[in-house]
């Protein structure tokens, strides 16, 4: 199996995000796929955005709702994406992978008049 299978059929991964001083974060947190890449919604003013937004470098791994990993962390580098057309394509992904679960917490966010942002995760090639 390589690295990337082990997130197929899993509702949550576990991402391992580092601050400026190099300790590590860890959040488990809803995702999809989409061929190689990974795809997080989320607060776009929490913390894992933020550190993200200064260091890229992350390490993932499919997780049970409390965190606790259930594969191998992985490598990899995550970004925020921007733009209506990348946003669709992910919420329809997440409605499609969360049903019900999704549109509840959609109806939540609109509530609250937070902003969303996109993480965009791909795995870090390891040559051999």
């Amino acid at each position: 199996m390589n690295a990337l299978e082990q997130f197929n059929k899993q509702k949550y991964l576990n991402l391992e995000t580092f601050r400026r001083n190099g300790e590590s974060m860890k959040t488990p947190v809803w995702f999809v796929q989409d061929k190689k890449t990974l795809y997080v919604q989320t607060v776009a003013s929490s913390g894992k955005v933020k550190r993200i937004r200064n260091n890229g470098s992350v390490n993932i791994t499919p997780c049970k709702m409390d965190s606790t990993p259930t594969g191998s962390w992985v490598t990899a580098s995550a970004r925020e994406v921007t733009g209506a057309e990348i946003a669709n394509k992910v919420n329809r992904l997440l409605e499609q992978k969360y049903g019900l679960m999704k549109k509840m917490f959609a109806l939540q966010a609109r509530s609250q008049v937070r902003k969303d942002t996109i993480l965009e995760i791909s795995l870090v090639e390891v040559e051999k």
